[in-house]
């Protein structure tokens, strides 16, 4: 199957689509304290649910979301009209490293999508052209070694030792690329467990209510997740979500 669909359907009941509780993503939302008629964009926003949180905490907001895939525009589409919302969100099925827009933003999201750019410090020069000069807010959610990886899960991640850095570093990394840290989150282990529980589980009931050749397809690929996250990157990958503004 698709990769993208895979990811699309292991998401279905979590479609956040990063190890965060719905609490703390609007505590982050919230915390932004954006102004009258903020403008919004999200850089990788799948199934735009942390746009479609942000349209409901700020009423006059207006929000652009941006995915090289269209897959989860539906689902985002019909939870903005469960929210009274869709009048305010605008999708856009292009790659985020190619959306232009005319006006800059109060706030531009890339959670969990930094890979689209290439790594954390390419995707905040990106952001940086989408921001709002002096005022603007990223929201940058980024992985981190939370204790260092043997060469084996490495290997198994197909990375270098330095694909990531520590938590410390990794909030330097974002201030040497030009910003402050005004806020942040790091996700807990509770956070991680649901949503890795939700992912591979979420993919392999799809899998049993749809036998023949997709469905061993997604159930692999969850048995393989599962695999990688149980014996490998349990306890040593962690997330952190950074309230980043320009320096």
């Amino acid at each position: 199957m698709d990769r993208d669909l895979i990811s699309h359907l292991a998401h279905a009941d979590h479609p956040i689509a990063a190890p965060i509780s719905e609490d703390n993503l609007e505590r982050l939302l919230v915390r932004a304290q954006l102004p009258a008629r903020a403008r919004i964009l999200d850089l990788g926003c799948g199934e735009a649910g942390w746009l479609n949180r942000a349209l409901s905490l700020y009423p006059d907001a207006t929000a652009d979301g941006v995915d090289i895939s269209d897959s989860g525009f539906a689902r985002a589409e019909e939870e903005a009209r469960r929210r009274g919302v869709s009048d305010r969100l605008r999708l856009h099925a292009v790659p985020a490293a190619g959306f232009a827009a005319d006006e800059p933003y109060d706030l531009v999201l890339c959670v969990g999508a930094t890979h689209a750019f290439g790594g954390l410090a390419p995707t905040l020069d990106a952001v940086r052209d989408h921001l709002r000069p002096s005022s603007g807010l990223a929201l940058v959610g980024e992985g981190f070694w939370e204790r260092p990886p043997s060469p084996a899960l490495l290997a198994r991640f197909g990375a270098e030792p330095d694909e990531y850095a520590d938590l410390s570093g990794t909030a330097g990394r974002a201030e040497s690329a030009g910003y402050a840290t005004v806020h942040a989150h790091t996700s807990t282990m509770e956070e991680w467990d649901e949503y890795e529980w939700s992912w591979t589980g979420t993919l392999t009931r799809w899998a049993l209510d749809h036998p023949g050749a997709d469905g061993e397809s997604a159930l692999a690929a969850a048995r393989e997740h599962r695999e990688l996250w149980l014996d490998g990157y349990r306890g040593v990958l962690g997330f952190v979500t950074l309230l980043l503004r320009g320096a």
